[in-house]
């Protein structure tokens, strides 16, 4: 797994990674209003503690975030990666569970924005091309707002071998698009599932297409072409969680 540090900015981000344990944070950027608000929101811990912290301006702070033309808000910080989950482990004995997972889908603010609605959902995780994690990606953390310290994120090399394996493995593929048969909400959704979304402009590769066991949709205005790949994933995500909760 790579080690190399990388920045990430932002309240969320930045304070969200303090609070996770398995996460190592080298350094914190901090204007003092923005340590103040840390204390504020965490009154019972120290999450400063152990961490080296440094003092800035927000003028100081801005080249952190000036190249990515993001607000930072007064947080930035240096911080490791996680520890990549291996995928065989996780779903042994699971009886009941939702992964989504992404067929060239490369966008950083999609990516986070869909990771944030995955972890508020409850979705099991999220299983990824490798090289199309935009792993350090300040937009993606920023996008997030913190929810990757709560996501399990499986990086794969191969996506049509991973369904492959996962579909022996008695999980049901569904892949999301347009010209679906039957509406995702048409689904009992028991039991192991992926949700495979495709990129925005080309959809899920003819390919991989042929991983999926059902393809579905989400019923929308006639009128309206489609919604974005963030937006019809926190959709989905909260109908499931909902079913989740009334079984």
């Amino acid at each position: 797994m790579n080690k190399a540090p990388f920045f990430i900015v932002g309240q969320h981000a930045v304070m969200e990674a303090l609070r996770n344990p398995k996460r190592k944070v080298l350094r914190v950027f901090l204007t003092e209003e923005s340590k103040k608000n840390i204390h504020r929101k965490n009154p019972k811990k120290n999450i400063l503690e152990n961490v080296k912290v440094y003092f800035k301006s927000k003028k100081e702070l801005d080249k952190y975030t000036s190249k990515d033309q993001l607000t930072h808000g007064g947080y930035v910080a240096e911080i490791e990666h996680l520890d990549q989950p291996e995928l065989k482990e996780f779903i042994k004995n699971k009886k009941d569970c939702n992964f989504i997972c992404l067929d060239e889908v490369t966008d950083p603010r999609n990516i986070g924005s869909l990771i944030r609605s995955a972890a508020s959902f409850n979705i099991d995780g999220l299983i990824i091309k490798e090289r199309h994690f935009p792993k350090d990606s300040k937009l993606m953390y920023k996008s997030a707002s913190g929810c990757l310290e709560h996501l399990n994120i499986f990086q794969v090399s191969n996506i049509n071998s991973t369904l492959k394996s996962l579909r022996e493995k008695n999980f049901w593929v569904y892949g999301f698009d347009a010209k679906g048969e039957k509406d995702f909400t048409d689904i009992k959704w028991e039991g192991k599932n992926v949700l495979l979304f495709g990129s925005e402009g080309f959809g899920i590769r003819e390919h991989t297409g042929k991983y999926a066991d059902f393809f579905v949709k989400i019923d929308i205005n006639k009128d309206i072409e489609s919604l974005n790949i963030s937006n019809s994933a926190a959709i989905v995500f909260h109908h499931l969680n909902f079913i989740k909760k009334k079984s």
